[in-house]
């Protein structure tokens, strides 16, 4: 925690998302852990995160702000005890493991809303097998994860992931996750599959229609 207080204190216009498995027990121990590490004065508020799938507030206004970490825990009750959102109430994800690694398919686990309810504004997309590999991560975190982004936007009735979950992260025969989050940027942001492309005056030719 205290790695990340001094990150968004050095980067200023950057924002942070942490989704916890949370095994916490004690009573207000996930909000004394954010308190200790001075995170609470970067903290996003749940009254300000969107009802019903309505759009979040644009990246600028959050800078603005300074509300640039925004926390979702796994755990429904602390929404209401402890004021940290629930995750479920927010977001869908996939399935994850090798049960959400075939090829052509795409569907919600369990604890997930069905990926095309609109009624949940952000998607998360898993593609790493049940048991780590890091050999395999490099095939994995190429084509086939383009791939499954792809199958998942078309599941989620038409939206491009806002998060991405791999194993070995670094790891891949090309550009891997890193082009695969410039993909999605770029689709969320203006459409094209390379966000460099949204740039005013780019002269790329990666911007062609979703």
């Amino acid at each position: 925690m205290t790695e990340i207080e001094a990150f968004l204190s050095a980067n200023p216009s950057e924002i942070v998302t942490l989704i916890l498995e949370d095994y916490v027990k004690a009573p207000n121990g996930l909000t004394k852990v954010f308190n200790d590490s001075g995170l609470l004065k970067y903290w996003f508020p749940v009254s300000r995160m969107p009802q019903n799938g309505q759009d979040w507030p644009l990246v600028s206004d959050m800078v603005a702000s300074n509300q640039r970490l925004i926390v979702f825990t796994s755990v429904e009750s602390k929404q209401e005890s402890e004021g940290i959102a629930y995750q479920w109430n927010f977001m869908v994800e996939n399935q994850y493991g090798d049960g959400g690694m075939k090829a052509g398919n795409c569907f919600n686990r369990a604890e997930s809303a069905l990926l095309n309810d609109m009624s949940k504004s952000l998607v998360l997309v898993n593609y790493f097998p049940s048991i780590p590999v890091k050999l395999t991560a490099c095939v994995q975190n190429s084509a086939d994860l383009i791939g499954m982004l792809d199958t998942c936007y078309h599941a989620s009735a038409n939206r491009w992931a806002n998060f991405v979950a791999v194993d070995y992260y670094k790891r891949s025969e090309g550009g891997g996750a890193f082009q695969a989050t410039d993909m999605l940027n770029g689709r969320l942001l203006c459409g094209c599959d390379d966000v460099h492309a949204c740039v005013p005056g780019s002269t790329s030719g990666a911007c062609t229609p979703p």
